[in-house]
């Protein structure tokens, strides 16, 4: 939906009137080491996405379970059980 530059300035007025207002509350605030865990999953997430796609493709380009399996620091089985997709475990 296009908007207008004057619409997008107002808009911009209004977050900055918002920004500039806040006040945060006791409820806002969280400590230092639960951000700290909190972007650890994240980035364990991210990183087990990353391995996830990384044995899909390698497993399309015929590298074999073992191979896969070393690299991961686990067995062909381990690797197979929790990273095959479920259509090559039939």
């Amino acid at each position: 939906m296009p908007r207008s530059i004057q619409e997008i300035l107002d808009h911009a007025d209004e977050l900055a009137t918002q920004f500039e207002n806040y006040e945060p509350a006791p409820e806002d605030e969280q400590p230092v080491e639960e951000y700290l865990l909190r972007r650890a999953v994240l980035a364990r997430a991210r990183s087990e996405r990353q391995i996830i796609e990384a044995v899909d493709a390698a497993r399309a380009a015929g590298i074999p379970w073992n191979r896969i399996g070393k690299l991961l620091g686990t067995s062909a089985q381990a690797a197979h059980q929790r990273y095959s997709v479920p259509t090559e475990r039939a």
